[in-house]
This record gives C-alpha cells, structure tokens and sequence, in this order.
C-alpha cells in the first residue's frame, strides 16, 4: 500500500512524500526501506541514517520541523495507530497439514505442520505438537506433547521442549483507545532459540513485535515460565519455575533467576548475575553478583517512601557510630 492509503485506514496525517509504497513494518532498532517505524523518542533518532523510503510514526507532538525531509505519520496517539497498522500487516500464513512420515525424524499420530516448514535429522515429536509455517527446527531436537510452535520461529539443534509449552504466541501488547476500550497490537515478529537450550513445562515465550525475542545456546528452563515480547536471554543462563520476565528485557549471560522472580519491562543485567527466589528486578543490573529484592506489598506512596530510607540504611548506620550513638 502507499502511504495514502495507510494513513486514511489509522487516521493519520502525512508530512513528506506521501507516494512511498510501504511494505512492512520495522522496529527503531533495525529500521528497513519502505517500511513504517514507531518513534516515541527523538533520542532514537541520532543514530538513523536518513532515509528517503522510511517512514516515522510519531505524536502530533513530536518536533517535526527539526528534521526537513524525513517522513512521518502524525497521530494524536501513536499507539493506538501503530495497533491499527499491525493489523493491517498481520499474514495468517498456518495452514497445517498432516505429515505422515518425516525422514530421519519420528513422527507419531496428531502431528501438523504448516507449509515451508523445514526439520532437521534425528528429531522426534510426541502427540498432538503443531508446528506453524515456516518454522526451521535444527537436528537431534526434542518436542514433546501438546507443544505448540507458532509461524516463522526458528529452533535450534538439541533442544528439548517439554510438554505444553507454547513458543510464538502474541505478546501482551496493548493500547486504550479514546473510549478507554482495550486494543490488541499483532506482534508481527517471530522467536529464535539457539542451540542446547531446555524449555520445561507449561512455559510461554511470545514472539516479539517486530524483531524477535532470543533465546541463546545453552539457556535452561524450568517449568510454568513466561518471557515476554523482545526479551533476549543470554546464554548458559538458567530460570527456575513460575518466573515472569516482562517485555523488552535483555538478560545477560549465565545468569541464575530464582523461583518465582519478577523481572519488570526494558530490565537489563550484566553477565553473572544471581537472583534470589521471589525476588522482584525494578532496576538495572550493571555489576556480577547476587542479588535480593523482597518488600512486603503496600500502597506505591508509601513504599517509594520506605524503599527511600532503606536505600538509606547503612548510611544512616555509619552516621550514627560516628557519633557514637
């Protein structure tokens, strides 16, 4: 579609030429010709290349007229466009089919696969796994029951993927709209996951909006986790049971994350990091080492004023033995 029509579909204006023939989606980080990308930031903006088939979509707000040339959308809530523009580049590509006999791997009954999907050698599958289209899954890999594997993930070699986890699904990308009614963003991305890596039971790990969310070699994962949209894994890291790793998060490598840790959105962690079971992660993680954030739940007033005065705590300490108190 040109630009026209796009912006006539989300209720948009155009500043630039409006004839460019737009393609695909991209996210900020890795912007593409004739595509659209969501700019909430002009800071995001010092490391593009101008381009003159890529289009920004932006606030009315936004300081267009520091950037003569470039292309935007303007939108009284660019969120609730880039919603209506996901749904418009959204392709429903799985059409599954039945594979009877796949060579070098085994095959069991209830078994489908989508077209262009490739398998590696010596896989095996068990009872009622769909996989998506074009999915690559490397060899030596094991899938076990009622998996489900959505369109475009791709799988490494030795993987193991036990039993009900679901790989691909949209993120919990959402937007209000004027009537304060909830609005889905199709995430249009997809989920790699590298070679050696262990996913337990009952896990979810969503495809990301844009880009992908990564899962590198090595990782292992316990039962009933989620990790969420745009979420990158580093390698040889471990995840124990029911933990929850919020959208946008980069976590580093060999990290150890307790039982039933809560790690908030756009959280990043340095290599060698532990987190202590129950623990919650507002804050980046710069530095190695262990880590613990336990408070009891109260009202946010309050606990901003109390997680204040223990961030305090050993100062206050030192203060007072210098004064011999």
């Amino acid at each position: 579609m040109n630009l026209i029509e796009i912006s006539k579909k989300i209720g948009s204006k155009i500043v630039g030429n409006e004839k460019i023939k737009i393609s695909l989606l991209s996210s900020i980080n890795y912007p593409k010709k004739n595509s659209i990308c969501l700019l909430k930031n002009e800071k995001y903006l010092k490391n593009i290349t101008f381009n003159d088939s890529l289009v920004f979509l932006v606030n009315e707000k936004f300081p267009i007229q520091k950037y003569d040339g470039f292309n935007f959308l303007i939108s009284d809530n660019e969120s609730l466009s880039f919603a209506k523009l996901a749904a418009i580049f959204k392709i429903d590509s799985y059409s599954p089919k039945k594979i009877q006999s796949l060579k070098g791997s085994i095959i069991t009954d209830h078994i489908y696969i989508g077209e262009n999907t490739t398998i590696g050698t010596n896989c095996s599958f068990g009872s009622g796994v769909s996989i998506g289209s074009n999915v690559k899954i490397g060899s030596n890999t094991n899938i076990k029951n009622n998996v489900v594997i959505e369109d475009n993930t791709i799988i490494g070699s030795n993987v193991f993927i036990d039993s009900g986890t679901v790989i691909g699904s949209d993120g919990f990308g959402n937007v209000l709209d004027k009537n304060f009614n909830w609005v889905h963003i199709n995430h249009l991305g997809s989920v790699i996951i590298g070679d050696y890596v262990q996913i337990g039971c009952n896990c979810c790990i969503d495809k990301a909006t844009i880009d992908n969310t990564i899962i590198e070699n090595g990782v292992i994962i316990d039962n009933l986790v989620h990790i969420a949209h745009n979420v990158t894994i580093g390698e040889n890291t471990a995840i124990a049971a029911k933990v929850g790793i919020a959208g946008s998060c980069s976590i580093g490598k060999r990290n150890l994350i307790g039982g039933m840790v809560g790690i908030v959105d756009h959280i990043k962690t340095a290599d060698d990091v532990t987190i202590s079971a129950t623990s919650t992660v507002n804050k980046n993680l710069t530095e190695p080492g262990t880590f613990t954030g336990i408070m009891p739940i109260s009202d946010h007033t309050s606990w901003k004023r109390i997680a204040f005065w223990i961030s305090k705590l050993d100062k206050i300490v030192k203060l007072l033995k210098l004064n011999n108190f």
